[in-house]
């Protein structure tokens, strides 16, 4: 997550200290991915079904969060609330072993509601999905993705254009028990360009585990096939080019600017996986925090902690 300092060394500190972990992150990397295919876990012969992979993926989301005050301003925001709906399919095509190329096309749209407050009224992107991973059990162990696309409010140009990416490799600390995630990610369009990410994914027991992997960490428990909960939390930031934004604070006041959309939450989760391959997750929660961040105006506007409740349809096959 990233911090902000009253001086102008601060920040420029911290996006050193970001690059020089993400250049060190990328050399593991790719060491790793060079050398031996990764194992998240060794025991028991698995059975075909065990082994199988889905080459077929499906995702559906929608999330409302409920109305809340911007902070500071002296209430000139007023209040928001936002509703984010998201759709996409992914074909993998098997290249050798267990490494897979990975095609799609996604769509993610955010509506805001409440004051009119100059803010963006809704922000989207229609991307493609580019990824070479390395497949475990329907898991991605390790592998790189890319993103292109325009990320925009309403009219596509050249300069909405962005590349997300992210590239990430898992590795046992403690055979069966402890593994390690590195990885890291950013776009050409984000503050900063590239910020490391990872954690620790630690099996307790054969129902309950942590995946301290951030920007979603969870501690999940799985009680049979087909029930799974989960203490869920999601740090999402994604930037987008802007039409024209003229809201009450006269520093905030931009013609196709970047703004970058945060949002900071955590909820209660579970997921029915009765009837297959469609998994269906409902989950209850608070978001923190809502940031519409133009961070090359240096200007910012946050909302107040308010409720949400999320929908999920996932099919693979």
């Amino acid at each position: 997550m990233r911090t902000r300092s009253t001086t102008a060394l601060g920040p420029k500190l911290m996006n050193s200290l970001r690059l020089a972990l993400t250049v060190s992150f990328f050399s593991l990397i790719s060491s790793a991915l060079a050398g031996p295919e990764p194992e998240l876990k060794s025991g028991p012969s698995p059975t075909e079904d065990e082994n199988k992979n889905s080459t077929e993926i499906f995702n559906y989301e929608t999330l409302y969060t409920g109305s809340s005050d911007f902070k500071h301003y002296r209430g000139a925001f007023g209040d928001g609330d936002s509703l984010y709906n998201q759709f996409s399919y992914s074909h993998r095509f098997l290249v050798t072993g267990n490494w897979y190329f990975r095609l799609g096309v996604e769509y993610e749209r955010f509506d805001f509601g409440g004051t009119d407050n100059g803010l963006p009224d809704h922000l989207q992107t229609i991307h493609a999905l580019l990824a070479y991973e390395y497949i475990f059990k329907d898991h991605a162990g390790a592998g790189i993705e890319i993103d292109p696309g325009p990320y925009f409010q309403n009219d596509i140009r050249g300069d909405s254009i962005d590349v997300p990416w992210k590239v990430w490799v898992t590795f046992p600390l403690k055979k069966d028990k402890i593994f390690a995630v590195i990885g890291a990610g950013g776009a050409i369009n984000s503050n900063p360009i590239a910020a490391p990410g990872g954690g620790l994914i630690w099996l307790f027991t054969d129902h309950l585990r942590l995946e301290g992997v951030f920007p979603k960490p969870a501690l999940v428990y799985n009680p049979n096939d087909d029930w799974e909960f989960r203490i869920a939390g999601n740090l999402y930031y994604e930037s987008f080019r802007t039409d024209d934004v003229i809201t009450p604070a006269r520093k905030l006041r931009v013609h196709n600017a970047i703004v970058q959309y945060s949002e900071d939450r955590v909820g209660l989760q579970a997921t029915y996986s009765h009837f297959k391959p469609l998994d269906i997750t409902l989950d209850v929660g608070c978001t923190f925090r809502r940031e519409f961040d133009f961070f090359r105006a240096e200007a910012s506007v946050k909302t107040e902690p308010a409720p949400y409740v999320r929908l999920a349809l996932e099919a693979k096959f």
